[in-house]
């Protein structure tokens, strides 16, 4: 008798969108991108933001996709889903969640559970209609709550957390906070401006420099000499 096995689908889509609201949207990107940013030289850190994890071969009914996902010891690269058990088996060990107004208890409960048995090491979720941010991190093999929030260092990542009236901010190593697509090509037109400005100053040395230097030889002084 012929055996056959049937291929199991992994599907690289939920069918649920990215996001809910503009202002998830825009903390989804605003995190994924400083992370990639804070991340960018290091050929082993792999970033996504709604991507779906499958974490359990052959169980593609088991999976979840965070707003962001941080995995250490893992390339760069597209991916259409991210199945952990090609992956070295390495579980996302940061995950940031955007609670959405649509989002019930029961629902973040769920998240919280599943990142908990699937081995994450330290798990944000921000609440933005609230302002609120909680944390957990794992200790001993369990996802502990993080108190208090407020100034918090990841370990994993090195960045702080703080959150003032305009709501979450995330600050690097350096100091610098994560920014907005927004900021980002303000801060890049400004830096356009600062170089152009420089060109020009230097420009303008260089033409006083040259009639410095007619002006002695006319002199017959060489300039060269002074």
């Amino acid at each position: 008798m012929q055996v056959t096995t049937e291929q199991i689908i992994y599907p690289s889509s939920d069918g649920q969108p990215m996001a809910e609201s503009t202002i998830q949207y825009k903390l989804i990107v605003k995190i994924k991108e400083g992370c990639e940013s804070l991340f960018k030289n290091d050929p082993n850190v792999f970033i996504a933001a709604d991507l779906l994890w499958y974490p359990v071969e052959g169980r593609p009914d088991i999976s979840q996709a965070p707003d962001t996902m941080v995995i250490f010891g893992r390339p760069k690269g597209e991916r259409p889903s991210y199945m952990q058990f090609l992956e070295d088996n390495i579980a996302p060990q940061v995950v940031f969640e955007i609670r959405s107004h649509n989002d019930r208890q029961t629902k973040m409960n769920k998240k919280l559970s599943f990142y908990q048995r699937h081995g994450v090491e330290e798990y944000y979720l921000y609440d933005p209609e609230r302002n609120e941010l909680e944390g957990w991190q794992r200790i001993e093999g369990n996802l502990e709550v993080i108190e208090p929030m407020e100034g918090w260092i990841s370990p994993r990542l090195g960045v702080r957390f703080e959150l003032g009236e305009d709501g979450l901010e995330i600050y690097r190593p350096d100091g610098q906070r994560f920014l907005s697509y927004a900021e980002l090509e303000e801060q890049g037109e400004l830096n356009r401006q600062r170089a152009e400005q420089a060109v020009q100053r230097a420009e303008q040395e260089s033409q006083k420099a040259e009639r410095l230097a007619a002006k002695l030889r006319e002199l017959n002084i060489d300039p060269d000499t002074i």
